[in-house]
């Protein structure tokens, strides 16, 4: 194996959980010929996070490899919705979703994948036409014990958890996705295993040759614990703003910090064993998070904006006040209002019983001083600068 294939199977691999399988890899690319690289998302939510870049951040690895990337936008499959890792049978989305939720990820995708190398597709375009005959010849491609295999499907019959029918259906129809892409690799997590196979059975029964698998890790979210998700609350989302991002990435522990470099990071691995070895000789692993704080939201903002967020992170950790703050205008018809109302109304947070828990454990600052009674009230005609925990701060003007 020459030189050339060993580095880019190293870059391949970088951060990868398995390669199935590898020595056929090896013999597609001995041919010289562009890949074609598949990724299927489901426009689920119309917000991508970190925790989906782990894909799209190998997807444009490949693209710098000289491969052809085919970003699959789910559109028919998500208005059934994958079961992977459900205990229950998941609601499928309406078409107005599925298609809001899809243009929103072809905008943000771009700001890591190369345009010009990069070809979105929608599975709606071969599977509204496959027609009943088609469904049903599909579904004569694997057995009920088979599909049963499936972890999350065995769980759930084991269980007494209802299993719908069109459920079965979800992994067949990606792997038919495979199948109408002529995919020689697909890309997915690791719980998506399953139904990356699925398309190897399902190229081989059409004549193809089968697809190559690399499944990814699940990145943890920022409790360190549970699956990136927004739904847990522990996200980085890549639309928020610069000093979000850059703060939330500074919290992460010094240990999962290797985690998201090793699966986000850009960076060669002889640079990442650089910082590595520093640290181990007494460098605070702090410098090292600012770098890589910098580098992920130059990606999804600006360097300007990387250097504004750093700044600014500098100056909350002086307990100072950064120098842009949004400005809310909040109108009242009594004299005064109560602090946990206010900021409520500021959307400084949720509820007026999550404002009072933050009084309570000193997360609230007026002025950058901290707020110790709950009762507190602001009157008419004050303006202030409110902060809540280390990242929220707002501009009031009470009138």
């Amino acid at each position: 194996m020459n030189t050339d294939i060993n580095q880019s199977l190293a870059i391949i691999k970088r951060g990868a959980d398995e390669l199935l399988i590898e020595a056929e890899l090896i013999e597609k690319l001995k041919k010289g010929k562009p890949l074609r690289v598949k990724a299927g998302f489901d426009p689920t939510a119309p917000d991508l996070h970190l925790g989906h870049t782990v894909l799209i951040n190998k997807l444009r690895q490949l693209q710098d490899l000289g491969h052809q990337v085919l970003f699959l936008i789910g559109d028919f499959t998500g208005m059934i919705g994958d079961p992977t890792g459900k205990s229950t049978t998941r609601p499928p989305l309406t078409p107005a979703q599925v298609q809001e939720n899809a243009k929103s990820y072809a905008e943000q995708v771009f700001k890591v994948l190369d345009k010009e190398k990069t070809e979105i597709v929608f599975n709606s375009h071969w599977l509204t036409d496959i027609g009943a005959a088609g469904m049903l010849k599909l579904a004569s491609s694997l057995t009920v014990a088979r599909m049963l295999e499936r972890d999350d499907f065995s769980k759930r019959f084991k269980s007494n958890q209802p299993i719908a029918i069109h459920e079965f259906m979800y992994p067949l129809l990606q792997g038919y996705d495979s199948v109408a892409l002529e995919a020689d690799l697909e890309l997915g997590g690791t719980d998506q295993k399953f139904n990356l196979l699925m398309g190897r059975e399902l190229q081989k029964q059409a004549g193809q040759s089968a697809q190559c698998v690399l499944t990814m890790p699940l990145l943890e979210g920022l409790d360190g614990v549970n699956k990136m998700s927004k739904s847990l609350g522990n996200y980085i989302g890549i639309n928020e703003a610069p000093e979000i991002i850059f703060a939330k990435i500074m919290s992460v522990s010094d240990d999962l910090m290797w985690r998201y470099i090793e699966l986000l990071s850009f960076e060669s691995l002889e640079t990442v064993a650089q910082w590595k070895l520093a640290v181990e000789v007494g460098e605070n692993p702090r410098n090292i998070k600012v770098r890589f704080a910098q580098e992920i939201v130059t990606r999804f903002h600006s360097q300007a904006a990387a250097e504004k967020a750093l700044s600014d992170f500098q100056t909350r950790a002086k307990g100072g006040i950064p120098d842009e703050v949004p400005e809310i205008s909040v109108k009242i018809e009594e004299q005064s209002i109560g602090i946990a109302q206010l900021l409520k109304i500021a959307g400084l947070v949720e509820s007026t019983s999550e404002a009072m828990r933050a009084i309570q454990q000193g997360g609230v600052k007026i002025d950058s001083v901290k707020v110790e009674d709950k009762g507190l009230q602001i009157h008419k005609g004050s303006s202030l600068v409110a902060q809540v925990g280390k990242r929220k701060f707002a501009k009031i003007i009470v009138d």
